[in-house]
This record gives structure tokens, sequence and C-alpha cells, in this order.
């Protein structure tokens, strides 16, 4: 993913901004690669106690109610971590892309949305995080007691779910497909997503 780069001569802006502006959300599904908003800043980053997981039924983007698709959504696991990717929003974008994330997170409030500390992890750009800092950040987290809630289910349902779904923003597969790609692309290792989707494949 491209990161935002900034000059030297801007370093008294940021500083700025950095102290009284915007805000961070971290991503670990489709708003990786899919987030249809003005992104100040891209950094890999790391979030303890979850794990990305296809744990939450998709009525909604990845299939319908008549036959439902699954998505990814961060589920407690204290022993788990999970790298992502943090988004920097700047203050003149802040109110919209809160509630563009509102819109488009909580449609069916299946997650909570909740400040959790992660971790950055790539080399700042002279935007004013270091590299191994810590930052407050929007997470989405899933809601255990929810109706749409499908965490442990077995690899093999998932996938049999992920290959006949597909809903108003595209297919369950590919939506995997996607998510998969990009963290390859990113050198994340996610063994469970990646063999989830050679089972797909081989279906």
């Amino acid at each position: 993913m491209e990161k935002t780069q900034v000059t030297d001569g801007m370093n008294g802006q940021i500083s700025s901004e950095k102290a009284s502006g915007g805000f961070w959300v971290f991503g670990y599904g489709s708003l990786m690669w899919k987030p249809d908003f003005e992104v100040a800043e891209a950094r890999m980053a790391r979030l303890q106690g979850y794990k990305r997981a296809f744990a939450l039924i998709s009525v909604h983007y990845r299939g319908t109610p008549e036959r439902p698709g699954l998505v990814l959504g961060l589920d407690w696991k204290p022993t788990s971590e999970c790298t992502g990717v943090a988004l920097r929003i700047g203050p003149d974008q802040a109110d919209e892309v809160r509630h563009y994330l509102a819109e488009r997170e909580l449609v069916s409030r299946a997650y909570f949305e909740v400040q959790h500390k992660i971790t950055l992890l790539c080399p700042d750009r002279g935007s004013g995080w270091a590299e191994g800092e810590s930052v407050d950040a929007i997470c989405y987290i899933l809601d255990r007691t929810h109706s749409q809630y499908a965490g442990g289910m077995p690899l093999d349902d998932q996938a049999a779910i992920i290959c006949e779904a597909s809903g108003p923003t595209g297919t369950n597969r590919d939506y995997l497909i996607n998510t998969v790609a990009h963290l390859r692309e990113l050198g994340v290792d996610d063994p469970e997503l990646f063999t989830l989707e050679q089972m797909v494949r081989d279906r």
C-alpha cells in the first residue's frame, strides 16, 4: 500500500495535527484494500488480544438474508495478535470519515466501535509517529452476543458458505481472495486465512 509521504517543509503542520486533530482507524479486512475515503497516512500496525476471523454472518454486503455470507471481524482471543494497517485520517476529513465508517461498519450493530491501543510497525516517513509507538485507534470488535456472530465455525463450513454467497458489494469469494492477496503483498502471515483461501479455490 502506498503510504503518505511528508516533506520536511510540512513538519510544523504535522506536529500540530498530531497534537490536536484527526484520528487513526485499524484496518484488518476490506479497510486495508478498499477504504473509500481520503487517508493522510497508512502504516502497518498490530493489535494485541484479537484475531482476524470469518466470524460474522453477512446479509448486507457479501450475502443476503436468503443466502448469508461471512465477513471478517476482530474476535477476542487474549493470546493472539492481529497485524493490519493503521489509517490516519486528517482533521479536515475527520467528521466526514467518522460518519462514513459508522454507516459502513455498524450497519447491523454486530461490531463494537472502540478505542484500542495499536502499535505502529513500519518506519516513520517524517509524519511524527515513530516505529514502535502506540497510538489510540478506532477498532471494530465483534459482539459475541449478536445473532450474526459465527465464531468457531470449522474452516470447511466457512469455505462452503464463502463459495456460494454474494451480495450487493460482490461475491464472498472475491472478498476473501482480495484480503488474502493484500495480506501477502504486505508480508503479513495469516495461516488460517491462507488455508481457507486454498480450500475455496479447490472447490
